[in-house]
This record gives C-alpha cells, sequence and structure tokens, in this order.
C-alpha cells in the first residue's frame, strides 16, 4: 500500500513538471507566432509594392533579347536582338512604334540619353549606333578604330560621354556632341561585357570576362581600384540611384553588392541555381532584380538582403532586366525571343 502511494505521488509529481514545460512549451509557439505575424505584416506591405504580375509579352524579335530600357520619362521600352534589330515600344499600350534597322550583327546593349532623344545601341558588327528617339532615324554610327565587337554601352549622366565596353577587352569613351573618340582605358584583360557610370559622373565601372570588376576616374581615365571576388565572368555592373553600392552579377550563380566607400566592403547574395546575367535597382533603392540563367526573375529587399518574390513566365534565360524610372514596372528581355513588361 505504501508503494502504491509512493508510485502514484511520484506518477503525479512527474506529470506535474511535464504539464509545466508543455505550458511553457505553447507561451514559446506563441510567442513566435506573435513575432511571425508581425512580420508577416509589415512585409507584406512591401511585398505588395513589388512588380507580381505579368502585364503583357511583346513579341517580335526573332531572336534571343540581349538588352532593354526604358526612356527616362518612361514612355518608351527599347530592346536589342540577337536578330540585328533595335526595336521601340511604348509602354503603355506594348504597341511598336519603330523597329530599328541598321546593324550587321547581334544588338548586345541599348541604352537612353539622360534627356530621352538619343538611343545607342552596341553591336557585334563593331559599331555604336545613335538613333533619334522620336522618329527613329539613324543619326550616326561611331566605329572603334580596333574595329571590335561591341557588348556594352553606357550614357553618363549628364548625356556628354558614351562608355562602350569591347569583346576585346578595352573601354572607349566618347564625345557624344562631337561623335569624337576621347578616351581609350586598358587594364582588363578578357571581353568587357559590362559598363556603368556612378550617378555623380566621376567614376566608371566595369565588368569583365576576366572575372574582375575595375573602377576608372572619368575625368582622368585612371584606374582607382580593381574588384577581385567573383569566381567567374562578370556579366553586369550597375550603380544604385543614390550612389552608395555597386551590384554584379556573374556566371558564378552570384551577385555582389559593394559599398562604395574606401573600404570597398562586399556582400555576397546567392539562391540562382545557375549563372546570373542581369542585375537593377529599383529607383528609390529599396529592392533588386537579377534575371536567371534558369528563366526566373528574383526581387530581394536591399535593406535586409531577403529574396522577396519569384517571377516566373520566361521560357528561357532571362538575359536583361531593367525597372521603369518610377518604379511601377518591371521589363525583361530573354532568350526565347520575348519581352514581358510586369507590374
Amino acid at each position: 500500500m505504501i508503494v502504491m502511494k509512493s508510485f502514484f505521488r511520484l506518477y503525479f509529481q512527474i506529470f506535474s513538471v511535464i504539464n509545466r514545460f508543455y505550458w511553457v512549451y505553447f507561451i514559446i509557439i506563441g510567442f513566435t507566432l506573435i513575432i511571425f505575424l508581425t512580420f508577416f505584416e509589415k512585409l507584406s506591405p512591401i511585398v505588395a509594392q513589388l512588380p507580381s504580375k505579368e502585364l503583357y509579352t511583346l513579341q517580335g524579335h526573332h531572336d534571343a533579347v540581349w538588352s532593354v530600357a526604358f526612356s527616362p520619362n518612361g514612355q518608351v521600352l527599347a530592346s536589342g536582338s540577337q536578330d540585328k534589330t533595335v526595336k521601340l515600344w511604348e509602354v503603355k499600350t506594348g504597341n511598336l512604334l519603330h523597329t530599328l534597322q541598321g546593324h550587321d550583327a547581334a544588338v548586345f546593349s541599348v541604352a537612353f540619353s539622360p534627356n530621352g532623344r538619343l538611343l545607342a545601341s552596341g553591336s557585334w558588327d563593331s559599331t555604336v549606333k545613335l538613333w533619334q528617339v522620336s522618329n527613329g532615324k539613324l543619326v550616326a554610327t561611331l566605329v572603334n578604330p580596333e574595329n571590335s565587337a561591341v557588348n556594352t554601352v553606357a550614357f553618363s549622366p549628364n548625356g556628354h560621354l558614351l562608355a562602350v565596353g569591347h569583346w576585346d577587352k578595352i573601354i572607349t569613351l566618347w564625345q557624344v556632341r562631337s561623335k569624337q573618340l576621347w578616351q581609350t582605358l586598358l587594364g582588363h584583360t578578357d571581353a568587357i561585357w559590362s559598363v556603368a557610370f556612378s550617378p555623380n559622373g566621376k567614376t566608371l565601372a566595369s565588368g569583365s570576362y576576366d572575372r574582375t570588376i575595375k573602377l576608372w576616374e572619368v575625368k582622368s581615365g585612371k584606374l582607382i581600384d580593381t574588384l577581385i571576388r567573383h569566381q567567374d565572368a562578370v556579366f553586369v555592373v550597375t550603380f544604385s540611384p543614390n550612389g552608395h553600392y555597386l551590384a554584379s552579377a556573374s556566371y558564378d550563380q552570384t551577385f555582389k553588392l559593394w559599398q562604395i566607400d574606401q573600404n570597398r566592403r562586399w556582400l555576397t547574395l546567392t539562391g540562382a541555381k545557375q549563372a546570373i546575367f542581369s542585375v537593377a535597382f529599383s529607383p528609390d533603392n529599396r529592392f533588386l532584380a537579377t534575371g536567371n540563367e534558369d528563366a526566373t526573375i528574383f526581387l530581394w529587399q536591399l535593406m535586409t538582403h531577403q529574396l522577396l518574390k519569384t517571377l516566373v513566365g520566361h521560357q528561357q534565360s532571362v538575359l536583361t532586366v531593367v525597372f521603369s524610372p518610377d518604379g511601377q514596372y518591371l521589363a525583361s528581355g530573354s532568350e526565347d525571343k520575348t519581352i514581358k513588361v510586369w507590374q
């Protein structure tokens, strides 16, 4: 009898301890749920601000679309393609405005001048063509003395200079008004895939097949720094609108965020299963979009470095992405020959 009483006493003591632990367990779950719901409430309006659905698909190119760019007023979208043409589209309706013909090889890059009057297109036919946006007429053709294929073009913020990245490892800087070659930058050991001016126009960044990023002083043409962290070709470099960051994307399946200060600190973001071909900042500096080899588009929050959304719709690699000036739209060009506009 004493043994039975001792047994029941021990049983109730154990049950009491377990019961207390269960209450602790439920309290922990409750707090976790509250934290999650609070975070979700804060995150939901952020995600709602991002392009989340396909608005329309533009068809008309007969080969891969390598580059897309919005005009400064956001009303026109330009696209450059492997099919040797450049097309101008009305953003509001998706209607084709002009097809610009004249290149003899693939068009790898298009860029609007800051005032929106000119469009530059760079091609593997070793030329850069300047077009009048209003009527689609050819204004000038720039020919590199080395006769080297063109991979990328970019206007300076004031519109006075045009930077051109070439297949033969060089960068040329052209004066837009005179159409004359101003400087040639040497330093990379392989093809230049991307060039970008800082928002203040003082620095030029270049990304290369040699796996490096170089920063150049525009005024003097001097090399400022070489950033060596990618493990494969660097396909794109771009500055944030506020000039605080430089983003780079690579065939090594990563993109990196560099702080543009004396320390050159960097952060590596991963998530893509294959190469990342393109990266773009939103105009408000809050988000990043990446175009991936696996046909997806990732949307990231810059402050938290968190992947917020994945856009699916393209059938082949996404080669280029860009936000509209007001951040309302995202355009993407793909190896599947189409352009998609997301809202």
